[in-house]
């Protein structure tokens, strides 16, 4: 019975998928929707192969390119950034309401200046990218080392322990879990930031194609490529949880499998 339900419970988001596509289909056909206002799904996949392996190739590696590097640019900056504040009150009291200011500006409305100032090219989309996807690593980072024990703390000071070992041995195991949970929501943010970009300014990328689809009112193009950044985003969070259990399983919430 267990193994049952554990086969049922595995099978069953696919089933609610199969479900939803069916229903949708039988409305477009039902209802007799125009593609241009919503196609279904049978047209979505005829587009999907008109477009061609090569196109989507070339769009798709574009908006990966500028995603992952937006994504290693906030880490690299972020998780320091976060020591940085976890170690002083006073830099944390100064920089704190700045990043969150940052974060409260909506980015669709500065990208148009972003660009200006950057120019054409990868930066001024790798720099939206990065605004976008830093800031969950920052506050995430900063509470789990945070929520170390003080008495852990303490104990480390009065052996003498120098600053840099408090943070590499106590502070950053305990962050662990918390820096994990906002990588997976930040990856997810950074295709999101990618795509903003490429609506601004790019010649190719997914988020230029499905710009370019609707100006042309080739919606199911434009949701081919909305179900190819889907299937990306999903990806890059699973990958994100795999390299957790592959390098920090210990790290992993109680009852979820290493």
């Amino acid at each position: 019975m267990s193994l049952f339900k554990g086969f049922g419970g595995r099978l069953a988001p696919w089933l609610a998928l199969l479900a939803l596509l069916l229903v949708w289909e039988a409305a477009c056909r039902l209802f007799k929707l125009p593609s241009f206002v919503l196609p279904s799904p049978s047209a979505i996949v005829a587009a999907t192969a008109k477009v061609g392996f090569a196109g989507w190739v070339e769009h798709i590696f574009a908006t990966l390119r500028v995603t992952l590097m937006g994504y290693a640019l906030s880490i690299l900056i972020g998780i320091p950034l976060a020591i940085a504040l976890a170690s002083s009150k006073l830099l944390s009291r100064t920089l704190y309401p700045l990043l969150v200011i940052v974060q409260s500006t909506p980015i669709v409305a500065v990208a148009p200046i972003i660009v200006v100032v950057m120019g054409a090219g990868d930066l001024p989309r790798v720099f939206i990218t990065f605004l976008i996807a830093f800031f969950p690593i920052v506050v995430s980072c900063v509470t789990g080392l945070l929520a170390t024990p003080e008495e852990l703390v303490e104990l480390s000071r009065s052996l003498g322990a120098p600053r840099s070992r408090e943070y590499r041995n106590i502070r950053l195991p305990y962050a662990i879990p918390h820096l994990f949970s906002a990588l997976r929501i930040s990856i997810t943010l950074a295709v999101i930031g990618a795509v903003v970009a490429e609506f601004v300014a790019a010649e190719k990328g997914l988020g230029y194609f499905i710009n370019f689809s609707t100006s042309m009112f080739q919606v199911p193009q434009a949701f081919a490529a909305l179900m190819m950044l889907v299937v990306i985003s999903l990806v890059l969070f699973h990958l994100i949880g795999m390299l957790q259990k592959l390098l920090f399983p210990w790290s992993l919430p109680k009852g979820q499998p290493a």
